[in-house]
């Protein structure tokens, strides 16, 4: 394990009813909130009338800015970040899932700088301070309620870059499980598969050696994933398993399981932003596409690595550890049809023909990103395991 700092400083208000304190939160931090939200599942589930209850005990004036999209887009940015300086907002708000709290990091970014936002993702600039912003969870995959990260896609040259800086990290997030009932069967398998991927990137890509107990970490993780989201798909309001879910997504992304492993890439993730920024898919159903390809590519470099999570997750007895990876990755793939979520670029509904071009997006990312290994030609290889 190699010498780290860990520093995680969101608050954390988990459970029934907790969503009643946001208003008490958001005072801490300003008097008039910018209200980031999605196309409307909040008001049919009852979340939008608790918050709004909750910021108008506290005294809190609210600014609606709903739309907030799957795959977030740079424009809709742009709108937030003109409304909340017009508005004069000093807290921004995010009531939804990974990509309402992306938007609302960018905006919170973009509002006191003197740049355009999209310099942030160009690496053009750096963030010097944002908005406090607090989030109300209604989808558990990202673990963007208690990291630094944003993802978000210019529809110019559908560029779909990220940011990760601490002063977007959210001051304090709220994390209800009963939220997640009303979630249906697709998202809730997506939501898995996209925990299990940020959990897996670190546990493969990392520079250290390895460490029993991060790695112990991440299989236990996976292992309370797979487990709880096999109950969800029976039983929608099993609470338990929802809470699992919910607190798993965050401890696989919130920093705890790298810490002292060193270097993390994100390749994975580098391909599916790619495919998820050309054809608009679902970003857990593109990393169920991504997963079981790319791993097939990794684990010929380093088969050992791959046989042990094969071993400790899905219980493989392979003494080969190229054949003990092998099985490991077909049982993870076979997981991913089990539970509903596609993997082949064909049941994405991604032409086979949109290859090159999907290359091509990958690489320029894996440029910014200073992914090296991956030419457009290795790229290519990939997603033609995807096929």
């Amino acid at each position: 394990m190699q010498n780290f700092i860990f520093e995680n400083p969101t608050r954390i208000l988990f459970g029934k009813g907790q969503i009643k304190r946001i208003g008490t939160e958001a005072r801490r931090y300003g008097t008039k909130v910018l209200l980031v939200c999605g196309s409307g599942s909040i008001k049919r589930n009852g979340v939008y009338n608790q918050v709004m209850a909750s910021l108008g005990e506290a005294g809190i004036a609210v600014v609606d800015f709903p739309g907030a999209r799957s795959n977030p887009v740079l424009s809709h940015v742009r709108m937030g970040i003109d409304l909340a300086r017009q508005e004069g907002t000093d807290v921004v708000l995010a009531v939804g899932g990974g990509s309402v709290i992306d938007t609302a990091k960018a905006i919170a970014a973009g509002v006191p700088a003197e740049c355009d936002v999209w310099d942030f993702f160009l690496r053009k600039s750096a963030i010097k301070r944002a908005l406090p912003i607090l989030t109300v969870v209604t989808v558990s995959a990202s673990a963007s309620e208690m990291n630094p990260a944003a993802v978000i896609t210019n529809e110019d040259g559908a560029r779909k870059y990220s940011i990760r800086d601490m002063a977007v990290q959210p001051k304090v997030s709220v994390l209800d499980p009963t939220v997640l009932f009303s979630l249906d069967k697709a998202y809730s398998a997506y939501s898995a598969v996209d925990i299990i991927a940020h959990m897996l990137e670190g546990y493969f890509t990392n520079t250290a050696t390895a460490s029993d107990l991060q790695d112990g970490m991440v299989e236990a993780l996976m292992h309370s994933v797979m487990e709880s989201t096999g109950t969800i798909l029976r039983e929608p309001e099993n609470y338990e398993a929802r809470a699992t879910l919910m607190w798993s997504a965050v401890l696989g992304f919130n920093g705890l399981t790298t810490a002292g492993m060193g270097i993390v890439g994100f390749p994975m993730h580098m391909v599916e932003h790619a495919l998820s920024a050309l054809y608009d898919i679902a970003h857990g159903a593109g990393l169920s596409i991504v997963m079981p390809a790319w791993m097939t590519w990794a684990a010929r470099r380093n088969p050992a690595r791959f046989a042990r999570l094969a071993r400790r997750v899905f219980h493989v007895e392979a003494t080969d550890d190229a054949e003990a990876a092998r099985e490991g990755i077909e049982s993870l793939r076979k997981w991913f049809v089990a539970i509903g979520s596609p993997v082949t670029l064909a049941e994405g509904k991604i032409p086979e023909g949109g290859i090159d071009a999907i290359a091509e997006n990958a690489f320029a990312l894996a440029q910014v990103w200073g992914l090296k290994e991956y030419s457009k030609e290795v790229i290519t290889e990939i997603l033609s395991m995807c096929r």
